[in-house]
């Protein structure tokens, strides 16, 4: 039997009009240094990474995070964090366009200020207006098949539930909910939030998902650059098994030596 080639690069995903073979989005912020974000991008092995517009200094020759992303390998995916209305978000966007030179957008409307939980109707409005302007729209929302399919049919070209509230390291909370939206949406689904560890990342890619973006998980972590390169192993080995097929879960047990056939049974 011929043995899977272990060393095959990864599958590609593509998201309107781009392709990328790394499926982890990393952020920009909450880590202790510019360069230790730097490593942990080329440790994670990211092609796209967020950045929060009203966060970084876009000043021409002043220093700025953007120095240290390397972006001849890596996409800039500018994002509107920070915004509680539509209107921020979308005067947001514009500055995001004009001063990186980019028609992509992670379009975040905040509803809650405690739970930083997204507002459904702002984010609707917000990806709808952009939309007509020409922009590329990723939007987060929560893990909600209506809101997910009102976003792809307003011309969004994926969607980012979230897996747990911002920054909270807890992990996929509702898996079931993200086999609805996975079934009843035909733009890449990105799980956008809440991942912990590398263990996170495998079982939202285990589920199908097409790529899963996180930030606190790496910059936060007591060693984030061992920790950016568990997660791109978790998101590699998650792929992978979700390729494979994994087996019918049972209630009882299976003998993985079953008697029949055995002479003499």
């Amino acid at each position: 039997m011929t043995e899977p080639d272990a060393s095959a690069k990864p599958d590609g995903w593509a998201v309107g009009d781009l392709t990328f073979r790394s499926r982890l989005v990393l952020g920009t912020g909450k880590y202790p240094s510019h360069e230790i974000m730097r490593a942990c991008h080329e440790a994670a092995g990211t092609e796209m990474v967020t950045v929060a517009i009203r966060r970084v200094n876009l000043r021409q020759g002043e220093p700025s995070l953007l120095d240290f992303v390397d972006r001849k390998k890596i996409r800039l995916l500018p994002n509107t964090a920070g915004c509680y209305t539509a209107k921020d978000a979308i005067l947001t966007a514009q500055l995001g366009r004009e001063a990186l030179a980019t028609e992509w957008v992670k379009l975040e409307v905040i509803g809650d200020e405690k739970t930083l939980m997204p507002d459904v109707e702002g984010t609707l409005e917000a990806a709808r207006e952009l939309v007509k302007q020409g922009f590329q729209v990723l939007p987060y929302v929560p893990d909600d098949v209506v809101a997910c399919r009102k976003l792809e049919e307003a011309g969004c070209p994926a969607v980012m539930p979230l897996a747990a509230p911002i920054g909270s390291g807890l992990g996929i909370r509702n898996q079931h909910n993200l086999r609805i939206i996975l079934e009843c949406v035909k733009v890449p689904v990105i799980v956008d939030a809440g991942v912990g560890t590398a263990s996170d990342v495998a079982i939202a890619m285990e589920l199908g998902v097409t790529a899963v973006l996180l930030n606190t998980a790496v910059a936060l972590a007591r060693d984030p650059i061992r920790m950016a390169l568990a997660m791109k192993r978790g998101a590699e080995a998650g792929r992978l098994a979700f390729e494979a097929g994994r087996i019918p879960r049972k209630l009882y047990a299976s003998a993985s030596s079953p008697i029949e056939g055995v002479v003499g049974s």
